[in-house]
């Protein structure tokens, strides 16, 4: 569904088809208002267009679309905003193709803050310095200001502390760990526990400075609630394949291990033999409970179309979410709206091959990879769904949210769509 194409700004200006566009796509969308269903139509054919190398009738409607469209409008017009931006970037690197075809896109992270949005009050992209760093900002702005991430990571927290209830030694694998905002509240609940037990976080990332300053700041905080606790980083560069890194962690005899792989797991599927090897790799190692979170969508599709029209139903819910429940003027939410979901965006629509990260799939795909390496679905308890329904209520009390229930797992969403998935495994 792609609720969030609400009405315009721009209803009164009806533009005319460009030259050899046809609409394939019948909407079925009740709830669009006709310049909404205009724009997706627009955006479909736009990319149709790109598909079938009509280069100069795409560029045409590229024009149009970024007549339409801004970063500084309603949720319609951002979201179109955002996707004609990725579009553009797949037309202009059309050309640029090796030998076998593939396209040579560059990293989707570079320029996402357009010229405007940058020499803009709203969003000070100067004080940040890197692409990097902007990434990780954005990121810290989205678990403030959405349920996405506190959802998947509270849920998976109350898995662990329920498969390591009574184990005196805890070790827990986290994959991407980034800023380790997962871990104080478990944490904290670890300390209550009597007698508390010692806890050993090994994080994984590609920069060894940020693990060391996460570390750091976990260390002081476990030190505030008198728990015993080591942190080792464990360095995965964005190239290389984790499932020789993980045979290096070191797993010691008392220790009740928990592995977590919140919004991780889709980075591995350009290669499904490297992912069926880690993932039967992590089953080897014998966790007590294995946690994972990822999104609701298929962004996966070897077939750009299809890919496309998923992600622009996905990305509309999202920020519809977003328009509903945060203010017109949010300078946070356009940060967000321009870098996080920006690149991912950016990615879905413009790279291809070996350059292409989000890689989405949903449930289901997941559910038969992990069967098949041997992984049993284990059921998310009562507790855990109690806690999820507090989360939205307190923090995010829009009745957009949606919380649901299936194959033992939960899914969050906005209106009818389903947009990320929790579950745990063993």
């Amino acid at each position: 569904m792609l609720g969030s194409f609400g009405s315009s700004s721009h209803e009164e200006e009806e533009e005319p088809s460009p030259p050899n566009v046809h609409y394939h796509h019948h909407i079925q969308h009740r709830s669009f208002t006709p310049p909404a269903i205009h724009m997706r139509q627009l955006l479909i054919s736009c990319a149709e267009l790109i598909s079938r190398s009509d280069l100069s009738a795409a560029h045409r409607l590229i024009s149009i679309l970024s007549t339409n469209s801004s970063p500084y409008g309603d949720s319609t017009e951002r979201l179109v905003h955002q996707f004609t931006k990725a579009l553009s970037l797949r037309l202009n690197r059309y050309a640029a193709t090796d030998t076998a075809g593939s396209f040579l896109i560059p990293n989707p992270t570079t320029n996402l803050v357009s010229a405007e949005a940058t020499s803009s009050s709203n969003v000070n992209t100067a004080e940040f310095g890197s692409d990097e760093t902007l990434v990780q900002s954005s990121y810290l702005l989205l678990n403030q200001l959405t349920p996405f991430i506190r959802f998947s990571q509270l849920t998976a927290n109350q898995a662990i502390l329920e498969a390591t209830e009574g184990q005196q030694a805890i070790h827990i694998l986290d994959f991407d760990i980034m800023h380790g905002v997962q871990w104080p509240p478990l944490m904290q609940a670890m300390a209550e526990r009597f007698p508390p037990p010692t806890l050993r976080i090994t994080g994984t990332g590609s920069d060894l400075e940020v693990l060391r300053r996460t570390g750091d700041r976990l260390a002081k905080f476990a030190h505030s609630l008198g728990l015993r606790f080591q942190f080792h980083p464990l360095i995965i560069l964005n190239n290389e394949d984790p499932t020789s890194v993980a045979s290096a962690v070191l797993l010691l005899p008392d220790e009740t291990l928990a592995v977590n792989c919140v919004h991780y797991l889709h980075r591995l599927l350009k290669d499904r033999d490297h992912l069926r090897l880690f993932l039967h790799r992590i089953k080897a190692m014998n966790p007590k409970i294995f946690t994972m979170a990822e999104r609701e969508a298929n962004h996966n599709h070897p077939i750009f179309l299809q890919r496309f029209v998923e992600a622009l139903d996905h990305y509309a819910a999202v920020f519809d979410s977003l328009e509903a429940t945060m203010p017109p003027t949010s300078h946070e939410r356009l940060t967000v709206e321009q870098i996080w979901f920006g690149r991912e965006i950016a990615d879905i629509v413009a790279a291809e091959g070996e350059s292409r990260k989000e890689r989405h799939e949903r449930f289901r795909s997941w559910k038969v990879m992990l069967r098949s390496s041997d992984f049993i679905n284990v059921p998310l308890s009562p507790f855990a769904l109690s806690q999820a329904k507090l989360l939205l209520r307190i923090h995010y009390p829009s009745e957009g949210y949606q919380l649901h229930i299936l194959n033992d797992s939960f899914f969050l969403g906005w209106q009818n769509q389903p947009l990320f998935s929790v579950s745990s495994w063993h």
